[in-house]
């Protein structure tokens, strides 16, 4: 669309996008341009006329930049594709377990996991569990931590005991040298994938009421699913103690 047939008609960008904006105010001041130049060839000298070759040199200048804004609004138009395409993709996320990076984390039947990453040897670890708005619920200390990533859980209860109820809680993890200086502490949290979509033009998915950036996703996880009339193993179980080779493989369930 030139920039002649723009004038005093809708325009064709989506109002609500910066493109938009942008040919909008574009529009206005080249009204305000027209109207001026009308103006001044009404009243200008007839022996003195206007330099046609400088308001052309504008004009063309308007051109320039509605034809750079168009592009824009086109970059803009494949930027949205791309982003309903990804979100279409991360649709197959529902009901995953990831891993994401950060503090927040979703307390579901009263249960969580989460990790934290020392660089180095640590004299002290502190694990702060806090609501939303900050309010501390409970705290854990630790001695003596070695460098590496550690897991760890909450079941909700505070410090005196009762328990919280499901929903998005913080959990802040510091940690200090044996010179009390604050060493940097990597953090993820574990949670089911419940939604995706798009915020603030970012890839999101959302663990009950955390929502997460796709770029802060580590890792997914499908849910183990137990079939039969077996039981899920314990998750407090040792994983590395052995199994009894001389345990009966098919016990009687009625025994």
């Amino acid at each position: 669309m030139s920039i002649f047939s723009s004038i005093g008609s809708a325009t064709d960008i989506d109002t609500s996008t910066k493109a938009g904006q942008d040919q909008a105010k574009l529009q206005d001041d080249l009204n305000q341009f027209l109207k001026l130049l009308v103006t001044q060839l009404q009243n200008q000298d007839p022996l003195d006329p206007l330099d046609a070759n400088e308001f052309t040199s504008q004009l063309v200048e308007f051109a320039s930049v509605e034809q750079q804004i168009q592009q824009n609004a086109n970059l803009e138009k494949m930027l949205i594709v791309q982003q309903n395409s990804q979100a279409a993709t991360m649709v197959s996320y529902l009901g995953m377990i990831v891993e994401a990076k950060g503090e927040d984390f979703q307390l579901l039947n009263s249960q969580s996991m989460m990790t934290y990453t020392l660089p180095q040897d640590v004299d002290e670890v502190t694990i702060t569990f806090q609501t939303k708005d900050g309010l501390t619920l409970r705290t854990f200390d630790g001695k003596d931590i070695t460098a590496g990533t550690h897991s760890f859980s909450w079941d909700g209860s505070k410090t005196d005991d009762s328990i919280v109820d499901d929903g998005a809680y913080k959990v802040i993890v510091s940690a200090k040298d044996k010179e009390g200086n604050l060493i940097d502490v990597g953090q993820t949290s574990f949670g089911y994938v419940t939604s995706t979509g798009i915020s603030d033009g970012n890839i999101t998915v959302s663990m009950g009421d955390v929502e997460v950036d796709v770029t802060d996703i580590v890792s997914v996880e499908r849910p183990i699913v137990y079939s039969g009339s077996g039981t899920a193993p314990d998750p407090d179980a040792d994983p590395d103690a052995a199994a009894d080779p001389d345990a009966d493989p098919d016990p009687d369930p009625n025994a």
